[in-house]
């Protein structure tokens, strides 16, 4: 058993997806001991920005008539899906940031759908767990309703076009306990953070079990 794990968060140290995805990890591990872990941290770690228009330009370009550019990069979108396709579990910490997904999870995004050809089920039927975190609040009803452009985003790319097996883990209000004007709010986030460890724990043991 191998399990590939992808962070995103550009604060590592204080991470609240990753917190969510250490613990998933932990019980992946404790069910596999000796399984490998490939790691990926896109925050700390990020993909060449214009490396997905180099793949994309490339792939329509005649092989002789590549620039070294556009052939580094769809060697680099191989090597993403090559990572994709060796796991047997994925692991993805995904935060929102500015109401969407963040530049540099959507340049890994791009630059497997250009290793691969669009549409192409990289992760069918794979064990998936996506940990995706929210600062504020967007539950419906919320003044943010519909404000959040990355968790849809991120269930139709992981689900329905790479086909994954998912499982998603959520925590809303993240910032309460640190921003000022979202005093109200702090013991609705110590319930959500709660529920979202419990969460966490319940899909670790269960995708572990597999």
């Amino acid at each position: 058993m191998s399990l590939f794990r992808l962070d995103a968060s550009i604060l590592p140290g204080t991470s609240a997806s990753a917190e969510l995805a250490d613990i998933v990890e932990a019980e992946w591990i404790a069910a596999h001991p000796d399984g490998p872990v490939v790691r990926r941290h896109l925050g700390t770690d990020p993909l060449p920005a214009d490396a997905w228009a180099q793949a994309h330009t490339g792939a329509l370009t005649p092989e002789p008539d590549r620039s070294p550019a556009q052939r580094d990069a769809l060697t680099l979108s191989e090597s993403l899906v090559a990572e994709l396709e060796a796991a047997e579990t994925v692991l993805l910490a995904v935060p929102l940031y500015n109401f969407g997904v963040s530049q540099h999870f959507k340049t890994w995004v791009d630059l497997v759908i250009a290793g691969a050809p669009l549409g192409s089920p990289v992760l069918k039927g794979k064990p998936t767990v996506l940990a995706t975190v929210r600062g504020g609040g967007y539950a419906p009803g919320t003044p943010r309703e519909g404000w959040d452009h990355s968790t849809p985003y991120l269930k139709r790319v992981l689900a329905d076009v790479w086909r994954a097996d998912l499982t998603v883990i959520e925590r809303e209000l993240t910032l309460a306990a640190t921003s000022p004007g979202m005093e109200h709010l702090r013991d609705l986030a110590a319930d959500l953070h709660a529920q979202a460890l419990t969460v966490a724990r319940d899909a670790g043991r269960a995708t572990a079990a597999r």
